[in-house]
């Protein structure tokens, strides 16, 4: 095999390949490679549908950027990578009835127990990742904080919700003073208005991204209120407004994403908080 066969065989093909990639180069990229690749991770969807004259505008740079940000990354061109963002979108946004579809035309059709092995695989996978993964020091830091709020708000929507359910849940049983801010009445905005930089935030987000959750985390931390985020990835533009953040990659079966890491993690998170400010009560006595 030849030189350029080798290289050529060493370029990521899958998203996820992708973005380990420029997670791991983006310390020593140009500028504005970084900046577009940052674009890319945060908007995959917009890359897999646009020009590269659109993207270049969305991403503030020349199209040209685009170009030498493929060749950097071992791509024949800007179609070659685009294609990564393209499979990720076929794989990754079919609608419930086209997963259910490809659950059918699976190894699960005519099995329940399929189904749920599959299901519990992907669970086991998240959980297993994260453990790897995770920074101890920075889960420290975060319970450190939240634990010397005076109200912790919580912030997240749509399939980050559940995290949030369940941290309002355990604070209230661990009588640690909260606000979920999911008002049925639309009064979100109002609502973290309350905050001060003496209290914290814990907001949830994974990509697409809920833009009112990543409007409020912006606005809090330009108002000096401290967050801590659970999201999804380096680039993900909630990390880009906190205080602390936990990457969490969940995998998923058949286009069914799991929730199991992240869960795992709301739930520790209260106990730890409680078990900090117990801590911190008997010091101070």
């Amino acid at each position: 095999m030849s030189n350029t066969e080798t290289a050529l065989s060493r370029v990521p093909r899958d998203f996820d390949s992708l973005r380990s990639v420029i997670i791991e180069r983006k310390a020593t990229m140009p500028k504005r490679l970084a900046q577009v690749a940052a674009y890319a991770l945060s908007n995959p969807d917009e890359m897999a549908f646009g020009t590269a004259a659109s993207i270049a505008t969305a991403a503030d740079v020349q199209p040209s950027t685009l170009v030498r940000l493929a060749h950097h990354l071992g791509y024949e061109g800007f179609s070659d990578l685009q294609n990564v963002f393209r499979a990720r979108l076929r794989d990754r946004t079919l609608s419930y009835e086209e997963r259910l579809a490809s659950l059918e035309a699976g190894p699960a059709a005519n099995s329940d127990t399929e189904l749920l092995s599959g299901f519990l695989t992907a669970a086991s996978q998240s959980v297993a990742r994260l453990a790897s993964t995770i920074d101890g020091e920075t889960f420290s830091k975060s319970v450190d904080l939240l634990a010397r709020a005076e109200t912790i708000y919580l912030v997240a929507k749509r399939r980050s919700y559940p995290l949030t359910a369940h941290i309002a849940y355990a604070f209230g049983k661990l009588a640690i003073r909260h606000q979920i801010v999911a008002s049925p009445n639309g009064i979100d905005p109002e609502m973290v208005q309350f905050a001060t930089n003496k209290d914290a935030v814990i907001a949830a987000s994974f990509a697409p991204y809920a833009a009112e959750s990543l409007t409020q985390a912006q606005e809090l931390a330009a108002r000096g209120v401290p967050i801590i985020a659970i999201t999804d990835s380096v680039f993900s533009p909630l990390a880009a407004s906190a205080t602390h953040w936990f990457e969490v990659s969940e995998a998923d079966y058949a286009g069914f994403r799991s929730l199991s890491a992240s869960m795992a993690l709301a739930m520790a998170l209260p106990v730890a908080i409680a078990e900090k400010r117990r801590s911190l009560r008997r010091t101070s006595k």
